[in-house]
């Protein structure tokens, strides 16, 4: 019986995390023999709840890779800071290779306005109300990972008070 409750507890934390499937793509090494077939996997996992992480795996079956790219993302978790009404506190942009992420807020109620790899991103980071753009690349393991610098970017009032030596007053006058 005791045994029942440690498996559902360990069963609920694995289950916190959501995981979504953005690519996979069959490639090929050409090798002595001829040409070996493997496949890559870019997922992305996140908790919905500000914890969000982009993993790739390689394998030559599509469900290892897709094993390797889950480890893949939950070694590489950020969190990020959401407001009251699941928007990020100020507009953002990132980077990586040639894709580029703008990021805004957005008012209550206007959903997430994204495309691509980008959205799997901010809906599994928890953020409901938001604007953004890729620009540049369309490739989805750089766009994705620039989402993923952008949120990493992100500070929250108190930090940036912090940081600057002054009260969280002295920020809004």
């Amino acid at each position: 019986m005791i045994n029942k409750k440690k498996h559902s507890k360990n069963k609920d934390q694995e289950n916190k995390w959501e995981e979504r499937v953005v690519q996979v793509r069959r490639v090929t090494k050409v090798v002595k023999g001829g040409k070996k077939l493997s496949f890559r996997a870019i997922l992305v996992v996140g908790d919905e709840r500000g914890q969000v992480g982009v993993g790739i795996g390689k394998a030559s079956d599509v469900i290892g890779a897709v094993k390797k790219a889950v480890t893949d993302a939950k070694k590489n978790l950020i969190n990020i800071p959401l407001t009251k009404f699941n928007s990020i506190p100020h507009p953002v942009h990132g980077i990586s290779g040639a894709a580029k992420v703008i990021m805004r807020p957005s008012s209550q109620g206007s959903g997430v306005i994204a495309g691509g790899s980008v959205r799997t991103v901010l809906e599994l980071a928890g953020v409901k109300n938001i604007l953004a753009k890729q620009l540049g690349s369309s490739n989805p393991l750089n766009n994705a990972r620039a989402a993923l610098d952008a949120l990493a970017n992100l500070k929250t009032f108190s930090q940036v008070a912090d940081e600057r030596d002054v009260s969280l007053e002295s920020l809004f006058t």
